[in-house]
């Protein structure tokens, strides 16, 4: 029970008197009145209602007062009105009334959106009185469905008219109760599908099922209350009957009595409003009558309006008023109707103004607990009642009560400021409710990596594992903090376990690996966790850390990578169902992670030469390196001359066509000798291999080489005459040899043989005496055959002079009988040259490609006129190039500009070769001849 003395009264109403519209001339309108004579009264669709308002021809009318304040009314009844009832849903109004003198009360139902002449449409009359016995119509209630209307009546009985309650022929009427005392109040109650209806009489209390068959009941209490002192609240206390009798207020289930209230006084009328309970009870200083007395009784009396606020326990406003008629609620207001006719609208305070009315009172006495409950009750913003909140934890801060602040800080999560919170729990004796209020703060999703710092400290130094584990193995969908600051936090705080944990369970896993090994040094399973990983990932790691682990589980760690790098598939599934076919990285990256390791090496880049013939250049590089390394170093022969052939091998393979020199660089600097003379044959490099076989004195491989790749490179021959030549030792035998070869291919002048051997002390003039006869008889050959030449030249030219001479001199005369092309007989007309040919007219049309040139002659004499062009453009380009030379302060320039156009490259026409003489022969005479003479010229 909740003493009445107790709450705390507020002002949250505003109350007025309501006055007539303002006339034309904009003067002070006075206090609108009702006509006297008011009997009943109910609000709702827009119009307060009123009855039995007496009229000078004595007809009893409805009254409509809507907001506009212009009252309507129309005839109800012919005597009075006693009880009115308008639906909130539904434009009809219910009425109870009398057109005579006597007791027969009448029930009309009124539609008031259809219309009978001007007047709302009465639908339907039923007498209320059961049956034939006459009694007073006490109280009066419709269901909002329109499905049932009950009549309470003095006699204690109760009418329910079930069904359409518009209509005669859907309805059906009967006495549901029947009692000694008289029916004070009814209230229909729906929840879902249950319909219950609520009976008080002014001693007992029952409950009516009316969803059920032959409507169960259930009495509730054995007190009642007053006429219009009972009502049914709203959601916001749960659909409770409210019945105030003189010293309590209780509240009513279906099935049981709820809490009551110590409202003392004599009860008048009780209304719900918007979660107030609307109380008019008599002033104490008045002398109290009798609760079923009716209205006249209480004339003239002084009675005080009360609106309670039931969840928070405070009085909303209190008033005293003269002769309350009723209270009625419209427009978002309350209006009080009193005797004298006027009407008073109390106004409900905005949630704003109310607040700030009453925080300052509640503060100032530190009823903070009651200012929450008026907030969140006047659905307050967040914000508002944050600041409250916030108050609140500072006057339990300020009075030592830690615990207790540290809750109401709690219920400021997401609008203050957490270091305000955070600045006062610094302490070490109050780490407890900083741990608490930074719990919070992350399972809202609300803290940043410094409050999961903070956190995990609390716990460290709190020693709570069972509390840190909590924290930390949540779910994946409940994790409300930065996974790797928790990480950092735990690996500097010692915890390694934990931040393993972590670290797996939300795939960091750079920071696993590195927990895994620089702090707990466990290898083994981080070269696992690595091959569990998706492929980018363990790519990644193994250059990161590969060097480490190679280090201490050097096996377990090439296997690892020979996988990575040819077909990886994770251990653990981790790519997905889609990945059908494994991946593989390069393999050359990964050469760096074997420094120091030789042995893993050797065998990691063999592997990868078998299985992937495609492998990178490096790899090849790299194990060609090796092995060479290997050889050189190694002291057993047969181990040796195993080591020898594998590298050859690998050289043969053709790999390091692309690195040529790289590979010729390696064989030379471990002295691999097969190696640099395969690579010096694969590359041409001729001089180089008899260089290599020079340097070692090993004169016959000097011959062989000769033989072998002298007629791709003849200058071999002469190199190696100049090299035995140099040699102080006896090396006629080898001279002689090349000497033969170079006479064979007429490769060196014999001067220059001569000049070359001339500074070999060994070397007798034995040693080329063959040699010069041989060459001496070849030239006097030769110089027989130029004679001769010159010789045919010379009578060549005396008989063509001759014939010149006669052209001039002497007629020619043409005997030819046949065609020089169609050697056919020839017929007139003909053509004649003075050569001597003779040709068909249309033959020599056909083929001459000039009226004034034999065909036949033609092409020789092209040939001719060629060289006699060439030879005045080189006269022409001579006298040029001197005047230029000559003229140019950059003589240089303009003799570089000249080589550029191939001024000076030597032109030769060669027409009838010598026989037995090819234009090669000829070509490599006169390269012979430009040497000698550079050579003497020197």
């Amino acid at each position: 029970m909740a003493a009445y003395l107790q709450w705390r009264r507020f002002v949250f109403f505003d109350r007025e008197t309501v006055k007539e519209p303002s006339g034309p001339d904009g003067a002070g309108a006075k206090p609108f009145a009702l006509p006297p004579g008011i009997a009943v009264c109910d609000s709702g669709r827009g119009s307060l209602v009123f009855g039995d308002i007496l009229c000078g021809a004595g007809r009893c009318q409805i009254w409509f007062l809507p907001r506009s304040l212009q009252l309507s009314s129309f005839q109800a009844y012919k005597l009075r009105v006693t009880h009115l009832y308008q639906l909130k849903q539904h434009s009809i109004l219910v009425s109870v009334g009398e057109d005579e003198e006597g007791i027969n009360p009448l029930v009309k139902v009124w539609n008031l959106e259809k219309r009978d002449g001007g007047n709302p449409l009465c639908t339907r009359i039923f007498p209320a009185i059961p049956g034939n016995k006459p009694t007073v119509v006490s109280c009066l209630t419709v269901h909002e469905n329109l499905n049932f209307m009950a009549i309470g009546f003095a006699d204690g009985s109760v009418v329910l008219t079930k069904g359409d309650i518009t209509r005669d022929r859907h309805s059906k009427t009967q006495i549901l109760h029947e009692g000694s005392y008289p029916v004070t109040g009814l209230a229909f109650r729906q929840s879902g599908k249950t319909t219950h209806l609520f009976v008080v009489t002014t001693e007992n209390i029952q409950s009516y099922m009316l969803s059920v068959k032959d409507y169960p009941h259930l009495e509730l209490d054995t007190h009642g209350c007053g006429l219009r002192c009972s009502s049914l609240s709203d959601p916001s206390q749960d659909l409770q009957f409210i019945v105030a009798g003189n010293e309590c207020v209780y509240l009513y289930q279906p099935d049981e009595r709820g809490p009551c209230f110590a409202f003392e006084g004599q009860k008048l009328i009780v209304h719900w409003y918007r979660g107030y309970l609307i109380i008019v009870s008599k002033d104490r200083k008045t002398s109290p009558k009798s609760e079923f007395a009716g209205n006249e009784a209480q004339n003239s009396d002084k009675q005080v309006l009360n609106i309670y606020d039931l969840c928070n326990k405070f009085i909303a406003y209190s008033s005293i008023f003269d002769d309350i008629v009723d209270v009625l609620a419209e427009w978002g207001s309350l209006y009080v109707l009193t005797r004298d006719g006027k009407i008073h609208v109390l106004q409900e305070k905005d949630t704003q103004t109310k607040l700030e009315a009453c925080k300052s009172m509640l503060f100032r006495k530190n009823l903070f607990e009651m200012a929450i409950n008026l907030a969140k009750s006047h659905h307050l913003d967040s914000d508002g009642l944050s600041e409250i909140f916030r108050q609140y934890g500072d006057h339990l801060y300020n009075k030592g009560n830690h615990d207790g602040a540290i809750q109401q800080y709690i219920r400021t999560i997401g609008k203050l400021e957490p270091s305000y919170v955070i600045r006062k729990f610094l302490d070490a004796q109050r780490i407890h409710n900083l741990t608490a209020y930074l719990q919070m703060l992350h399972l809202q999703s609300l803290a940043n990596a410094d409050h999961t710092t903070l956190l995990l400290n609390c716990y460290t130094k709190l020693k709570d594992s069972s509390k840190l584990e909590e924290f930390i193995k949540t779910s994946e969908s409940e994790v409300h903090f930065d996974v790797e600051t928790a990480i950092k936090v735990l690996r500097q705080a010692g915890y390694y376990s934990h931040a393993v944990y972590l670290a797996e369970k939300h795939e960091h896993h750079e920071w696993y690996l590195k927990i895994q090994l620089e702090d707990i040094k466990n290898y083994q399973e981080a070269l696992r966790y690595i091959g569990k990983l998706p492929f980018e990932q363990a790519e990644s790691n193994m250059k990161r850390y590969g060097k480490i682990l190679m280090h201490h589980v050097p096996n377990e760690t090439t296997e690892l990578l020979k996988i990575l790098c040819t077909d990886y598939r994770p251990s653990g599934g981790n790519e997905g169902p889609g990945m059908l076919e494994g991946k593989k990285a390069n393999s050359e990256e990964f050469i760096p992670v074997f420094a120091n390791n030789s042995r893993e090496l050797k065998a990691f880049l063999e592997h990868m030469t078998e299985v992937q013939a495609d492998s990178p250049q490096g790899v090849y590089d790299t194990l060609l390196e090796l092995r060479l390394q290997n050889w050189a170093h190694e002291q057993d022969e047969q181990i040796k001359e195993k080591l020898h052939n594998e590298a050859l091998t690998l050289l043969k393979s053709g790999r390091f066509k692309t690195v040529f020199d790289k590979a010729l660089v390696l064989c030379q600097m471990h002295n691999f000798k097969d190696g640099v003379l395969y690579l010096y044959e694969q590359g041409k490099l001729f001089q180089q291999i008899m260089h290599y076989h020079m340097q070692n004195e090993q004169y016959k491989k000097v011959i062989e080489v000769c033989e072998l790749y002298g007629d791709q490179e003849v200058c071999l021959w002469e190199q190696a005459l100049g090299y035995f030549a140099r040699k102080e030792e006896n090396c006629k035998e080898y001279i002689a040899a090349v000497l033969k070869h170079i006479e064979n291919k007429n490769l060196m002048p014999p001067l220059l043989v001569v000049q070359t051997l001339a500074h070999n002390s060994t070397a007798t003039l034995s040693v080329i005496k063959d040699y010069l006869v041989n060459k001496l008889q070849k030239q006097s050959r030769q110089i027989e055959q130029d004679e001769q030449r010159i010789q045919k030249y010379r009578e060549e030219t005396t008989r063509i002079r001759l014939e010149i001479e006669e052209l001039k001199a002497s007629p020619k005369i043409f005997q030819k009988t046949k065609c020089s092309i169609c050697t056919s007989a020839l017929e007139l007309p003909s053509v004649h040259f003075l050569c001597g040919h003779s040709f068909h007219q249309h033959c020599f049309e056909s083929y001459s490609e000039s009226d004034s040139e034999c065909p036949t002659c033609m092409p020789e004499n092209r040939k001719v006129m060629d060289m006699i062009r060439a030879q005045e453009q080189k006269r022409d380009l001579h006298d040029q190039f001197q005047h230029q030379l000559k003229c140019s302060n950059d003589g240089f320039s303009v003799v570089a500009e000249y080589f550029g156009r191939g001024v000076f490259n030597k032109l030769t026409l060669i027409t009838d070769l010598p026989s037995g003489k090819t234009a090669t022969t000829i070509e490599a005479g006169l390269q012979r001849e430009l040497l000698i003479h550079s050579k003497r010229s020197t």
